[in-house]
């Protein structure tokens, strides 16, 4: 029986297709560095192998699944080809075992992981399903009918898969460090539209996707009158947000869901069409919806005292915008605190002033130190440039947490791609 090992194995990807395997009853292992990370838990939990990276890792009758993070040169993948085994690149392994089942794919510059967290809970409601989410969670079914998996534009990796379905939230320009400008990153998910099979869910507000073609039909989602699933009648309270769907301007349900912000409504609206066209009961949906509890690190909600503290992945400006405005509806009377780690120097660089823009949607604003990647850990500018942009900024780090005390009844985010979890913990242990 083929024994996988993936070399990678905290990646969050790579975490989650452990599991998935896992699930389907496959031997399983990987190896990574040994610091920890949060997709690590539920490997763990699974009791599912993990070994610091070594060549002695890698032994005869081994299949590799090699993380995207980790070129060839790499001690492991150097002793697997010395050895003649198989070495599976992470998006290419997806895309061959996608066949297996009716895939959808949820791709876009933001929302990705929110969005196939949300598809992947209401569809196991209806029929069985297996899924992968960026946020390292994933769940395999012997017998699954579906597959919806997170389909990530960064070097075009997506390009790999050819799934019956796709849902696009939108096409912003992000990964500065890969894509040249805003037409470069449209290329990719046209690129993308052309290899779905069955149909494109689009979000017919955004401007870019109006543009997209494809060989299969593009329905489009959205707030405006145009679209073919079309939002109407909104009403946001503090504790979630309640809407009227219209399918081509004729009435379909009244659905409701537990999340703030506009962002959600649109993420639960690309739901509700593909279901809708798959012909899961509305009934159905509007209960699953309901009992969404969100995914990791997207809006992360712990009360403290006298605040609540919150952890999100927000890592560009929209993003940083979209969590702002979801903390003004949930908590309305509160001072809103943004604390924020950028993350790569590229990303930081190109977005300087609409970094400074969104941010100043907070009440107050403290900045940590810039987040190199793997790819580039260091870079012309430095923290100094966003302080400088934004009025009465100030800079924060693990040993002065204790500052945000003072900010008494407020809610505080703490945002970013990289390791800001570190700051919002030592907070913690002051409390």
């Amino acid at each position: 029986m083929t024994i996988y090992h993936f070399v990678g194995i905290k990646g969050s990807g790579m975490s989650a297709l452990a599991q998935i395997l896992h699930d389907m009853n496959f031997e399983v292992q990987g190896s990574d560095v040994e610091k920890r990370f949060f997709t690590q838990t539920a490997l763990e939990h699974l009791g599912i192998k993990i070994l610091p990276f070594q060549k002695e890792n890698i032994v005869p009758g081994l299949t590799v699944i090699a993380g995207n993070a980790y070129k060839d040169d790499h001690e492991e993948i150097q002793e697997a080809m010395k050895l003649g085994l198989p070495v599976i690149r992470y998006h290419r392994f997806l895309g061959d075992f996608m066949q297996n089942f009716t895939s959808i794919a949820v791709t876009g510059a933001h929302g990705k992981t929110s969005t196939t967290g949300l598809l992947s809970h209401v569809m196991r409601g209806a029929k069985p399903t297996a899924f992968l989410i960026g946020d390292g969670t994933g769940k395999g079914e012997e017998n699954a009918e579906y597959f919806v998996f997170e389909a990530c534009e960064y070097r075009r990796h997506f390009l790999s898969y050819f799934p019956d379905y796709a849902i696009m939230t939108n096409i912003d320009f992000d990964h500065p460090d890969y894509f040249a400008n805003i037409d470069d990153v449209f290329s990719a998910f046209q690129e993308m539209a052309w290899q779905v099979k069955k149909g494109i869910f689009a979000c017919g507000d955004d401007e870019q996707l109006q543009k997209i073609q494809a060989k299969v039909p593009v329905v489009f989602y959205g707030f405006g009158e145009e679209n073919d699933f079309q939002v109407r009648n909104v009403v946001k309270t503090t504790e979630g947000t309640t809407f009227d769907v219209f399918v081509r301007n004729t009435f379909y349900d009244t659905f409701q869901v537990p999340t703030f912000g506009d962002h959600n409504v649109l993420n639960a609206l690309s739901v509700i069409a593909i279901c809708h066209y798959e012909e899961l009961s509305a009934d159905k949906v509007k209960e699953q919806l309901l009992s969404f509890t969100g995914v990791k690190r997207r809006f992360t909600e712990k009360h403290v005292g006298s605040q609540v503290l919150i952890d999100d992945y927000a890592h560009h400006p929209t993003e940083i915008k979209a969590t702002v405005d979801a903390a003004r509806q949930k908590y309305p009377d509160r001072e809103i605190v943004a604390v924020f780690q950028p993350h790569t120097f590229t990303r930081t660089q190109t977005f300087l002033e609409e970094f400074a823009d969104s941010l100043q949607l907070a009440d107050k604003v403290y900045l940590c130190d810039i987040f190199g990647s793997a790819r580039e850990n260091h870079g012309k500018l430095s923290i100094e440039d966003l302080r400088n942009k934004i009025e009465s900024a100030e800079m924060i780090n693990e040993e002065n947490t204790e500052t945000l005390k003072q900010h008494e009844n407020s809610v505080i985010l703490f945002m970013g791609a990289g390791d800001i979890q570190k700051f919002q913990e030592a907070y913690e242990r002051q409390l």
